[in-house]
């Protein structure tokens, strides 16, 4: 049975904001992606358009255009946890057309999206909000949220090995990586490690094993800052707890 979200809902205001914010929070884009489709003309104002950033507008009284279609009025906050399943993308759509994420969301009427991405071959924790500002600060470098996997991979693993992970390794781009890394279990066949990583780069974990010599068979994503999966089963979903996202709120610096 899933849980009711938080009820805190954002109402019309006749308090002025500034335009980022509101497009932001409408999940539009981030900040500094708003500021782009600003500066691009994009934007409209009560039909005149707007020249630069920085202006403030009451979202829910004013007629805020992007594109020339009005931007959806305040509504609910939701956050979502998912444990996605395998094949699946973290996507509003795929030109491939592959199963989405969002597909499994029977019950959900409002729009939500992807905090970030898993890839189509990884499992486990995906957020989906209706939050820009919220999700934009979960994913964004400079805020360094922690995210941990499960990681299972063919043979055994050398504590050199390890260490290099521990110490930071050049990926295929020439970045170097890091990670906190404790083996869990191992065989002759395969081990199973637990790694936490900060830089959220496009399919780090496999790219930092490559580095290594190591080939990832499963990885599941077990928790993202203060958020753990618990025993939530794959392909099925829940509401965050109030002290949940108030937790994360305040680690990002929201509250």
């Amino acid at each position: 049975m899933l849980r009711h979200p938080e009820t805190k809902p954002e109402t019309a205001s006749s308090t002025p904001q500034r335009i980022n914010r509101i497009l932001s929070l409408a999940g539009l884009a981030s900040r500094r992606g708003a500021d782009d489709l600003i500066t691009a003309g994009r934007v409209t104002v009560n039909g005149l358009q707007l020249k630069a950033p920085g202006g403030r507008f009451r979202w829910g009284h004013d007629r805020i255009c992007v594109d020339g279609r009005e931007i959806p009025g305040p509504t609910q906050r939701i956050y979502l946890m998912i444990n996605k399943p395998f094949g699946y993308i973290s996507s509003l759509r795929d030109p491939e057309g592959r199963p989405l994420v969002i597909d499994l969301l029977k019950d959900i009427h409002q729009r939500v999206y992807p905090v970030g991405r898993l890839d189509f071959d990884t499992l486990g924790l995906l957020l989906l909000t209706n939050d820009g500002e919220w999700a934009y600060r979960m994913t964004h470098p400079r805020y360094r949220v922690p995210r941990t996997y499960k990681v299972e991979l063919t043979g055994g693993v050398t504590e050199e090995s390890l260490s290099r992970l521990r110490t930071g390794v050049q990926i295929d781009d020439g970045t170097a990586c890091s990670a906190k890394v404790s083996l869990l279990n191992q065989t002759q066949t395969k081990s199973i490690l637990r790694m936490t990583i900060a830089q959220g780069k496009s399919r780090q974990i496999r790219r930092m094993m490559d580095a290594v010599g190591y080939k990832v068979v499963h990885l599941t994503r077990i928790s993202f800052g203060h958020l753990a999966l618990g025993n939530l089963k794959v392909g099925e979903y829940r509401y965050l707890e109030p002290e949940e996202i108030a937790a994360s709120k305040k680690f990002l610096g929201l509250t």
